[in-house]
């Protein structure tokens, strides 16, 4: 599974050092964070560097959206009004934008608009079949069309909106799909164990049909898709591009500003930690338990594991975020598994790992708010007990020729 760069705010250089350091990887543009000017030239860079590509997220799921920079770019449409957007010329103008702009940046698959679902509905599955066929038209077989399919947290969680959604979109035939999935109660570890098995069910089943897919705004909680046969999931630096808050497209968001902290990832355990508990976890001699592997260490972190006190050592939030995403990237790439069983017993391990190290931290005060794991623990094992029973059978025998 490949980790690709969920663009957001201030990470044109992340991309550029990671990229260059990682010999290629895919940067998922953003034009909320990106101005017309910015994007065309981060892309150049991009695809500049050798194994470098790209991808446009058009963030088109609230299309009465007023963020300035999105709402400036010349694809958006000046006017929506749901009825008349649909039967006139302004649809197929604005794909029409869409296409000549992936061109221009050299995309490696053009990914369609998609409104968000609230509900999935005959009216919305219309639409989203609209711009896939409309795509078609304009730009032929020149790009793979991937779908987006924006789903709210209600409609996640809906086991009839799943089903209609994977009855429908698996008649398209659309070259993959990007699914992006707002997180119930607006939280960054999820804990709701049915979202999480609709999230692999929908992956599962769109992978079964042909299609790839791609996991838009992930945490490295998304790992966990592997097992439904995800080709990639997309991380970025701040929380707004690691789960989907649809309001991040209002001028009025300022999670960027309010939420400022700088945290440290510690891979074996999916938890992260402000600075001053791994100040607790040297105390308690319990530190070297925290550092990452090898294969998941970029060197980032090194002056934490130094021997010192970690709030001594000026760790930087450029630093952290790096060794996020590096860690995740290579989290991502050690899930080669040969057969379903061999990849879902890798989560269940990786589950069972983290449990037994935040344990050991927990008892001696070394905690991560928010962000430790812990209640997420068994929300992971009942998802992937019930994508078993539901898809077992199936990814267990169409396991290889999914990799193909």
């Amino acid at each position: 599974m490949e980790l690709h760069l969920q663009f957001g705010f201030g990470m044109m250089e992340h991309c550029r050092n990671l990229l260059t350091e990682w010999g290629g990887g895919t940067v998922v543009l953003s034009p909320r964070d990106l101005n017309d000017r910015q994007l065309r030239s981060l892309a150049a860079d991009v695809t500049g560097i050798e194994g470098g590509r790209t991808l446009l997220d058009p963030q088109f799921y609230v299309p009465h959206a007023d963020h300035d920079r999105l709402c400036s770019h010349e694809f958006w449409p000046n006017d929506f009004a749901s009825g008349s957007f649909f039967q006139g010329s302004e649809m197929e103008f604005l794909v029409s934008r869409l296409v000549e702009l992936n061109k221009d940046l050299g995309t490696a698959a053009i990914i369609l608009p998609g409104m968000l679902a609230n509900p999935v509905d005959d009216p919305w599955l219309a639409h989203h079949e609209s711009f896939l066929m409309t795509a078609r038209k304009l730009a032929g077989d020149s790009k793979p069309l991937y779908s987006t399919l924006a789903l709210g947290a209600d409609s996640v969680r809906n086991r009839e909106q799943v089903t209609a959604l994977l009855e429908a979109v698996t008649r398209w035939k659309a070259d993959g799909y990007y699914i992006v999935c707002e997180h119930p109660n607006g939280d960054y570890l999820v804990q709701d164990a049915i979202w999480l098995a609709h999230v692999l069910d929908l992956t599962a089943g769109l992978r079964l049909s042909g299609g790839r897919v791609i996991l838009g705004y992930c945490s490295h909680q998304m790992l966990l898709s592997h097992v439904a046969g995800a080709n990639a999931i997309c991380s970025g630096t701040w929380m707004n591009v690691r789960s989907f808050p649809p309001e991040k497209f209002s001028k009025s968001y300022e999670e960027e500003i309010r939420r400022r902290a700088t945290w440290y990832y510690c891979p074996q355990a999916l938890s992260e930690y402000k600075i001053p508990f791994l100040d607790v976890a040297y105390e308690q001699g319990v530190l070297d338990l925290m550092k990452p592997l090898p294969e998941f260490d970029g060197g980032y972190v090194d002056p934490l594991f130094s021997g010192v006190q970690p709030s001594s050592v000026g760790f930087s939030e450029q630093a952290a975020f790096r060794h996020y995403l590096h860690a995740l990237r290579g989290q991502a790439q050690v899930l080669n598994a040969a057969g379903y069983d061999e990849a879902r017993q890798a989560q269940e391990q990786s589950i069972n790992d983290a449990e037994d190290l935040l344990q050991t931290l927990g008892a001696n005060g070394v905690l991560g708010a928010n962000r430790d794991f812990t209640d997420s623990l068994d929300v992971n094992r009942a998802a992937l007990a019930m994508l078993d029973k539901q898809r077992g059978p199936v990814l267990r025998r169409r396991w290889t020729s999914m990799q193909k």
